[in-house]
């Protein structure tokens, strides 16, 4: 995910119910400042509602859909909800927030979910869930470009998604990436010819393949296994909203709701872990 400087926050309706897109101007007041509670003593910055800050587009784990904000990420946290007794709504952020927990320490969000990597970086400002998804990093090339695998980049026109550990991943490896600022955008720069081939986070391309017109036109030739695990976020020291996502992230895994929610929207279940081959060297 990456930052749209100078974008204002959206306030988002998610898919509970069939709640419709919901656009706010300016910025959520935080309301309330997190002094109500939900069951379980969970502080809330709005009662009646979990809060979550998102960034858009980040299909399959949050994008618009038919006028809703859907996807593995907004299920897994109406779970949380649902537990807590309350609604998602859901915040379109700029995505360098995530990374300082900027939203989070002025109580406009409770929490927020954005396909983020855990790293020690991102932690020294906010605490993590458990994690609920491993990742892996796809290379994903146009079928005329000539390119068989990651080892081929060199010299190569490569795309990734600014501030993404698929960026960061290219750069250590070498690779002057070309930075786009959203997946949308991507795509669009291999569709147009500005880059041969992209750095992605896998599931991306999982749910760009499903287009024929993709599928038709590019392929993966790489599946890296980084080591990338995903992680919701709370504000540090919130340790009782911690807990409560770590249950509904550890009951949905138990009664077959993760594996239910991961093939909807992202797959054959745990395909993109058993056929990551080891990291590119």
């Amino acid at each position: 995910m990456n930052p749209v400087l100078g974008r204002r926050p959206r306030i988002l309706a998610a898919t509970t119910a069939a709640a419709g897109l919901l656009l706010v101007a300016g910025c959520s007041s935080g309301g309330g400042g997190g002094k109500t509670t939900a069951s379980g003593g969970v502080p809330l910055v709005k009662a009646g509602q979990l809060t979550t800050c998102t960034h858009l587009p980040y299909p399959p784990f949050q994008s618009e859909i038919d006028g809703t904000v859907q996807g593995f990420d907004v299920s897994l946290i109406d779970l949380v909800a649902k537990d807590l007794g309350v609604k998602q709504d859901i915040v379109d952020t700029p995505f360098e927030n995530f990374k300082t927990g900027a939203f989070l320490n002025s109580e406009q969000c409770d929490l927020a979910a954005a396909g983020m990597t855990i790293t020690p970086e991102r932690a020294k400002n906010v605490d993590f869930s458990d994690p609920y998804f491993d990742a892996t990093q796809a290379v994903l090339v146009d079928k005329k470009s000539g390119i068989g695998s990651f080892g081929d980049l060199k010299g190569k026109k490569v795309g990734a998604q600014a501030q993404t550990t698929g960026e960061e991943y290219a750069k250590s490896k070498g690779l002057d990436p070309v930075s786009f600022e959203s997946s949308d955008a991507v795509l669009n720069g291999l569709r147009t010819g500005q880059v041969q081939a992209v750095v992605i986070d896998y599931p991306v391309v999982q749910g760009w393949l499903k287009d024929k017109a993709n599928a038709d036109a590019f392929k993966v030739v790489d599946n890296l296994n980084t080591g990338e695990q995903y992680g919701f976020t709370v504000k540090k020291g919130n340790t009782k909203l911690v807990a409560a996502i770590n249950k509904a992230i550890k009951d949905a895994k138990a009664d077959g709701t993760y594996k239910k929610l991961y093939e909807k929207w992202i797959g054959p279940y745990d395909a993109a872990a058993a056929s990551a081959s080891p990291s590119a060297s």
